[in-house]
């Protein structure tokens, strides 16, 4: 023999087959019967594995935005004084409002005042009363005149003040009504109260 490289059998020489060695010891007997049933059974539990956390790994659908604001959410303008109310005499001084919901879950009215101290405010409405979202509610209030002395002469912009909630939050809002209505309650304290000296 010379050379480098491996032994290679010679003449008259086979390779025995050698018997493979007998497991050892119980689980290792048990494993050898049942080899197939534990394969199956791990790569079945490897897949469940893979397909729960696939699962519990996907992507989260974004949750429902909150409601807005209560005050985000709706209009409130003047309209105009109401039938009959030429000003603040006996009854006092009537005008309409229209509360509109522009969006979002129902708004309740839960106060309406103004914030004058000689003056008193009632709506009908009464409230607390609710308005649905895409709806205008037609809102009636009525201003009286209890002490001239401290109702304003001149108004430049009077408001109401309108506690509102909805499913979200409640919140106190002052509408500022605009210069119609500035005009119109002015004429009214005038004529309620144009006689008092002051």
């Amino acid at each position: 023999m010379s050379g480098i490289g491996p032994v290679e059998p010679g003449e008259d020489t086979r390779v025995r087959d050698t018997p493979q060695p007998r497991p050892r010891g119980r689980l290792a007997l048990r494993y050898a019967r049942h080899r197939r049933t534990v394969l199956a059974s791990g790569a079945a539990l490897v897949v469940l594995a893979g397909g729960g956390y696939l699962y519990a790994s996907r992507p989260q659908p974004r949750p429902a935005p909150p409601p807005p604001y209560p005050s985000q959410a709706v209009d409130l303008v003047y309209a105009a004084p109401a039938a009959g109310s030429p000003g603040a005499t006996g009854g006092g001084y009537r005008f309409t409002v229209l509360l509109t919901v522009r969006s979002g879950p129902p708004v309740t009215v839960t106060r309406l005042t103004q914030p004058y101290d000689g003056l008193s405010v009632t709506s009908s409405p009464a409230a607390p009363f609710q308005t649905n979202s895409h709806f205008t509610r037609k809102i009636t209030v009525t201003l009286r005149v209890t002490e001239c002395e401290k109702a304003p002469r001149n108004p430049g912009l009077p408001f109401l003040d309108v506690t509102l909630r909805n499913a979200r939050a409640i919140e106190a809002h002052s509408f500022i009504l605009g210069t119609r209505y500035a005009r119109d309650l002015s004429q009214a304290l005038e004529v309620a109260c144009g006689n008092d000296s002051r």
